[in-house]
């Protein structure tokens, strides 16, 4: 029988149709609680013929330990950083993703985290619900200047809600579709610094990449507005963190909102965690029971059609083939 190993907790916790999708494969299912360190997801792959992943880290190691048997990984959201695509694409592996599916999801939640900052809510909820009536005066988003990093699906979401709150938006990406910016009011930074010197709040919606690695950090923290806001729901690598905590100690920056950070799960004595000006949730940016169904289908129709030697929806390594399932002797 065909085994898959299926790691992602957001696929395996929520009900839905790709719950009935996967046990009607008739595959043979080993579940782990990702996302996994290399060493655990070594542990793991020397005896299965596919892969839903999710975070895991999917080394040079990992995957010349899976082969001959491991024919194909379908990648559960659209990162890919925790990756080796060039390992897979040496080895012959298909990787396989699902793009357009969270883009929703995401946006909504960068927004939970810009009102609960900039309306203080998390210090009012603690003040009532301990029999208090503290008060701290907040800020409005009507006026201000929203800076995307990253102008693809997700970006492109956030810009549109931004909108809807009288914000204006101001832009930097690779990718810039000139009728969406012209529909919507966008402006064009042509470049992050630009944009960091502009922008009352940043929002981080890009891929990881050697570029945007430590694309917070000292240098672009001293060009940005004093009092700025930051808002990190693409990868918590993009921020150098000492830079970060130095600059919300000093008040230069007034507020981080992340639903990533350096370290996932983070030790408990991490930086981020215990500042007044921070609020941190648990990468489930992305976990609604409507885009967790999405996603999860998308990942198991991937594999379903890549196993059957067919086009799947969306691949990294199209250079590299899909074929028919073959057990392995």
């Amino acid at each position: 029988m065909l085994r898959v190993l299926l790691t992602t907790t957001s696929f395996q916790d929520t009900p839905g149709p790709h719950q009935d999708l996967l046990n009607r494969s008739g595959w043979e299912i080993v579940r782990a609680r990702g996302p996994l360190n290399e060493a655990d997801t070594l542990a793991l792959v020397r005896d299965i013929d596919a892969y839903i992943c999710g975070d895991d880290a999917i080394t040079r190691r990992v995957l010349e330990a899976a082969r001959p048997r491991l024919q194909v990984i379908s990648k559960y959201g659209i990162g890919v950083d925790k990756i080796d695509v060039k390992a897979c694409t040496a080895l012959g592996i298909p990787l396989l993703f699902t793009p357009g599916v969270n883009h929703t999801t995401v946006a909504e939640h960068t927004f939970l985290l810009l009102l609960a900052l900039q309306k203080h809510l998390l210090f009012h909820t603690d003040s009532t619900r301990a029999g208090g009536w503290k008060r701290q005066t907040g800020h409005e988003l009507f006026g201000q200047t929203i800076g995307i990093v990253g102008l693809g699906r997700i970006g492109q979401e956030v810009a549109i809600r931004a909108r809807a709150f009288g914000m204006q938006v101001l832009g930097y990406g690779n990718h810039w579709d000139e009728t969406f910016a012209a529909a919507h009011g966008l402006k064009r930074a042509a470049t992050t610094d630009e944009l960091f010197a502009q922008s009352d709040i940043i929002s981080l919606h890009t891929m990881l990449t050697p570029e945007t690695r430590g694309l917070i950090g000292a240098r672009s923290i001293a060009l940005m507005k004093p009092g700025v806001v930051i808002l990190n729901c693409a990868r918590g690598e993009m921020v150098v963190t000492a830079d970060l905590v130095s600059a919300l100690k000093s008040g230069r920056i007034a507020g981080y909102g992340a639903d990533v950070l350096d370290q996932e799960p983070p030790p408990a004595d991490h930086p981020l965690l215990r500042l007044p000006n921070c609020v941190i949730t648990p990468h489930i940016g992305s976990r609604t029971s409507e885009s967790v169904a999405r996603q999860a289908t998308a990942a198991v129709t991937n594999l379903i059609l890549a196993l059957n030697g067919e086009k799947p929806l969306a691949q990294v390594n199209p250079e590299v083939p899909v074929r028919k399932f073959v057990p392995a002797k």
